[in-house]
């Protein structure tokens, strides 16, 4: 069995052929060949909570374990550790076992980038990045990576992050620099990703018609990166609608409000299999799937 930790795992997940992985299995999640039960929660001690996400196809079945400790910090541990085992789905060998951090960051990633790429009015960009941390990074080189995208601005709470993220774009010959509001650059994207922690909302509630939002912060029903006014006026595009409807808080505060129906947002599949993309505002909202993370297995141990 191979053991792979951070900086290996990345290198078995290229953003381009991850998206087109995440493609095949998105395609596929009515074919009655594909499992993915709901996760399952076990509390543990001192606030702490492992995940457990199991998923399959004919070939690989994987097992994501996910621990979520948030007094981890005070004792200079990360709070979220985890890992993805990987086995044959015939006989239950041990394949390997994948740095589950790079994989959620990269499969998130490349899941943006894969819904940018054949749903946007304009996929090439300018880009607008809220969030300089590890998902704003993974997907600044994703969409270099797979859509070309060569400008960037950078919003962050950190002005150090904002900066430091730019610089990276640069290294990957990319035209950046940092902002301090989103407002002053609105009118000058055709992309904007939020990937950050903020409970409240960082983007307006009017932005240019033709924008598309990756929005893939706000994992928990109370927190929300997009306002309801934002919501209301923008097609809806989900990862899938049963993990958009538990933990999308942008979506569910916007339906508390009076601002979102759920009949109106369309899943990726479907968007996927329509021959026009969608058009004005669009806000794609991802919140994963263990089917997204069968999706890196497959393509970090491709089935011979």
């Amino acid at each position: 069995m191979e053991i792979l930790d951070a900086q290996a795992t990345a290198d078995r997940l290229p953003y381009p052929v991850l998206a087109d992985s995440i493609r095949e299995v998105a395609l596929a999640m009515d074919s009655g060949d594909l499992q993915a039960p709901p996760r399952f929660a076990l509390p543990l001690q001192e606030d702490g909570i492992l995940l457990v996400m199991p998923a399959s196809d004919p070939d690989i079945a994987i097992t994501k374990l996910v621990t979520v400790h948030p007094n981890n910090p005070g004792r200079g541990l990360p709070t979220i550790q985890g890992e993805v085992v990987v086995m044959d789905a015939a006989t239950g060998a041990r394949l390997g076992l994948l740095e589950g951090s790079a994989v959620t960051a990269r499969r998130t990633a490349a899941l943006s980038m894969l819904a940018t790429r054949e749903l946007a009015p304009h996929p090439e960009g300018p880009l607008l990045i809220v969030g300089a941390g590890r998902q704003g990074r993974a997907h600044l080189e994703a969409f270099r990576a797979g859509l070309g995208v060569s400008r960037a601005f950078i919003s962050s709470r950190s002005s150090k992050s904002a900066v430091s993220l730019a610089g990276h774009a640069r290294t990957l010959g990319m035209e950046a620099e940092p902002v301090e509001g989103v407002g002053e650059v609105l009118g000058d994207v055709s992309l904007i990703v939020t990937a950050t922690t903020s409970k409240e909302p960082v983007l307006p509630e009017e932005i240019p018609d033709g924008v598309f939002v990756a929005a893939v912060g706000a994992f928990e029903p109370a927190a929300a990166e997009l306002p309801p006014a934002l919501i209301s006026t923008s097609e809806i595009l989900v990862d899938t609608m049963e993990g958009a409807k538990e933990e999308a808080g942008d979506l569910i505060q916007a339906q508390s409000a009076g601002a979102f129906a759920w009949e109106d947002a369309t899943e990726l599949e479907e968007a996927l299999r329509s021959p026009q993309r969608p058009e004005g505002t669009i806000v794609f909202k991802s919140v994963g799937h263990a089917l997204w993370d069968l999706a890196a297995a497959r393509t970090a141990f491709p089935h011979e």
